[in-house]
């Protein structure tokens, strides 16, 4: 048996329970009165899954596979052009209390321009404003928010990396990320990262996504990750995304919710200092 095929006895991270985590995001409020959700941005490199993850998440509240953040299965490009805030809706006139903001992925030479990112972190960047790999928004532009409130900032950053990619990334890309990162540290937001397509990396966790936490493979690529980037193992969760699956199931759906729980509390704890 390949080490990419071999398995922990135990998992290595136990979860809560799906209700418990499922009713603690349908109660979710900040308790900051300044801010009316919680602002979630994604960030990472090209095909990384930041739309998926946001349609996953809408899929596990919907109770069904649902596609609202446009993905492209076959271009080596970037397919998210604009900036836009994705809502989960709760009731026909009514949205859970926290909202996603997708961008441009990274590229080597090319993809979303970093100061646009920092920008975008900053709650300066208005909605519908099409990113361009050859030039930053800057103040002069009707994209550009000159004064934003605490509502337009961004309250936690995410990073999303392909599990198998994490040993291919490039030197470019990966310092893209960290001065990301690093600007995001200076503006105290908390950060965590979430490392896609594990059913792709390790067979096992392809044909049981009770797996996820077994895979030796995998927490390898944790652990570099978390050297590489440095995320504290606990800020790293690994997850499935929903995109060949017509339904959805209590074993992928436990995995989306227990690392959108955790970055809604990191955000809710950044809200609660300000």
């Amino acid at each position: 048996m390949g080490q990419e095929q071999s398995l922990f006895k135990d998992p290595w991270r136990t979860l809560p329970e799906s209700k418990e985590m499922f009713n603690f995001l349908k109660q979710y409020k900040p308790q900051n009165e300044q801010v009316t959700r919680l602002r979630i941005l994604l960030h990472g490199p090209v095909g990384a899954g930041k739309s998926s993850f946001i349609n996953s998440v809408d899929s596990v509240f919907q109770g069904r596979v649902a596609v609202r953040a446009p993905m492209d299965a076959t271009s080596g490009e970037s397919f998210t052009q604009k900036y836009k805030t994705y809502k989960i809706r709760k009731e026909p006139q009514s949205f859970y209390n926290f909202i996603f903001n997708d961008i441009m992925g990274f590229e080597s030479d090319r993809g979303v321009q970093v100061e646009d990112v920092k920008l975008a972190l900053m709650g300066h960047v208005k909605e519908g404003y099409r990113f361009n790999n050859c030039h930053q928004l800057n103040e002069n532009d009707n994209s550009y928010n000159p004064d934003p409130t605490l509502d337009d900032r961004v309250h936690v950053l995410v990073c999303v990396v392909p599990v198998g990619s994490v040993s291919l990334l490039s030197d470019e890309v990966v310092k893209k990320m960290r001065e990301v990162r690093l600007a995001a540290s200076d503006l105290g937001i908390p950060q965590l990262a979430i490392l896609t397509k594990p059913d792709e990396a390790c067979p096992e966790v392809g044909k049981n996504v009770e797996n996820l936490y077994k895979s030796i493979y995998l927490k390898e690529q944790v652990d570099k990750f978390s050297v590489m980037l440095g995320f504290p193992l606990n800020s790293i969760f690994l997850v499935k995304n929903y995109n060949s699956e017509i339904n959805t199931n209590d074993g992928m759906n436990t995995h989306i919710l227990s690392a959108l729980k955790q970055i809604v509390m990191f955000g809710e704890d950044f809200l609660n200092d300000q």
